[in-house]
């Protein structure tokens, strides 16, 4: 029996609900974590079935493990294409939700769950293809590389960074990576639909800020509490606002809107201007600064007692190019007494332009013919930044022709997380579409 790209976009659909029904909630904690394990396994056997030889790695104690296939293409001497996607997925609180987000549920024109846009739905898509492939003997352009990986919502330690520096083997040859958020439409006006392209990412800094005090009883006056003393800290830094700044991928990216709709972006009123973008302003209104938003406060123990220490904690996202600047305001801001210690991730950034830039263009124009490309940048951060170590070139791009009227960029992390079953068929085809240009 022939498969078609339409069984794959089918399977594509059948393979994310699956995926969303494997709890894989990474917390942090590593005594917290549930299935990333579960979800490994289901993505080997996928592969393995269907006649993969699979790199199966565990990258951290018995729940964190990673697959990596390679499909060999037709000139093995070019750099080979990284196709990445991160199997964990942020908490989520059922209670809140329309369905259960780990049901897999598609009903609506929807499938639902948490993962199905953060990023399940593009692990589901390359399975489909890495499957279809397999099965159908087809031979991509050059080597083609899925690895399906743990860790990235918090940071990758034990999956994308680690494999970076204990098995980058695995990745040996690839010049270029795509992954996720990226390649999916924003409605700009009439119908006209603009597919953005990551090309940049801010780097991110999850920051610990430590106070030290005298402890006492809650009853006496104390000059120096330490609970006090971080509060105003934080105060001050939550309610800074950092400088504008217009980097070279956001600049091309509203030249891009600019002319697409003829919209100003004028400089002297530049976030006022973009919020004209609807949904998506929040993302590109947080590539226009430096953020430091305060998440988490621990102190104390007992309602009478001063404690000795009050700490916060503090995510950071910083522009290419900023980072000496952002660490002289964080200093002035926070003072001398605040202890600082960090988890830093680089920023990410590339041009638009090149061969693999043309092949996605042209594989999303084949599918929605009056489309068009721009790049942008994300304000968030992806497995990207481990893998430009290895001098690889990287991309978002997990194609989907989302409706008008979705809120696309509130579902990342959001409450009733969920991907349209039309805009996953559409992605498969374009990615098929990509990879066997690329």
């Amino acid at each position: 029996m022939v498969c078609t790209i339409e069984t794959a976009a089918d399977e594509a659909v059948t393979l994310t609900s699956d995926l969303i029904r494997i709890d894989t909630t990474n917390t942090g904690d590593p005594e917290t974590l549930v299935g990333e394990r579960a979800a490994a396994e289901f993505v080997a056997e996928k592969l393995t079935e269907v006649g993969y030889e699979i790199e199966y790695v565990e990258s951290g104690g018995k729940n964190r493990h990673n697959v990596i296939a390679r499909l060999p293409g037709a000139d093995s001497s070019r750099g080979a294409l990284l196709v990445h996607g991160h199997l964990d997925v942020v908490p989520a609180d059922p209670s809140e939700w329309s369905v259960h987000p780990f049901s897999g549920a598609v009903q609506d024109g929807y499938v639902w769950g948490r993962g199905a846009v953060d990023m399940k739905d593009m692990v589901g898509m390359t399975l489909a293809l890495a499957r279809h492939y397999k099965r159908e003997g087809i031979v991509p352009p050059r080597d083609m590389i899925f690895a399906f990986l743990a860790d990235e919502e918090a940071g990758g330690k034990f999956g994308a960074q680690w494999l970076v520096e204990n098995r980058p083997d695995l990745f040996e040859g690839a010049t270029e990576a795509v992954s996720e958020v990226g390649g999916f439409s924003i409605t700009l006006k009439d119908d006209v639909r603009a597919y953005v392209i990551e090309t940049a990412e801010k780097g991110i800094r999850w920051m610990k800020l430590r106070v030290r005090g005298t402890a006492g009883h809650g009853s006496m006056i104390h000059h120096d509490n330490a609970v006090t003393k971080l509060s105003a800290a934080v105060a001050r830094l939550g309610n800074h606002r950092f400088p504008l700044v217009l980097t070279d991928s956001v600049r091309e990216f509203l030249a891009g809107v600019t002319e697409i709709t003829g919209w100003d972006f004028p400089e002297n009123d530049i976030e006022g201007s973009v919020a004209k973008l609807g949904n998506i302003s929040r993302m590109i209104g947080a590539t226009l600064r430096d953020t430091a938003n305060p998440t988490m406060l621990t102190a104390g123990y007992k309602t009478n007692v001063i404690p000795s220490i009050a700490e916060a904690t503090v995510d950071c996202r910083i522009l290419p190019g900023r980072l000496d600047a952002f660490n002289s305001e964080l200093d002035e801001i926070l003072g001398p007494d605040i202890e600082k210690e960090w988890i830093e991730l680089p920023p990410v950034e590339t041009t638009f332009d090149g061969a693999l830039v043309d092949a996605m263009t042209a594989a999303i124009v084949a599918e929605d013919p009056a489309a068009r490309t721009l790049p942008y940048m994300l304000s968030g951060g992806t497995d990207a930044k481990s893998f430009q170590s290895l001098g690889i070139r990287n991309f978002g791009f997990a194609p989907l022709k989302l409706p008008a009227d979705l809120d696309f960029s509130g579902l990342f992390h959001g409450v009733d997380e969920r991907v349209p079953v039309a805009a996953l068929k559409f992605g498969t085809k374009v990615l098929d579409r990509f990879f066997r240009a690329a």
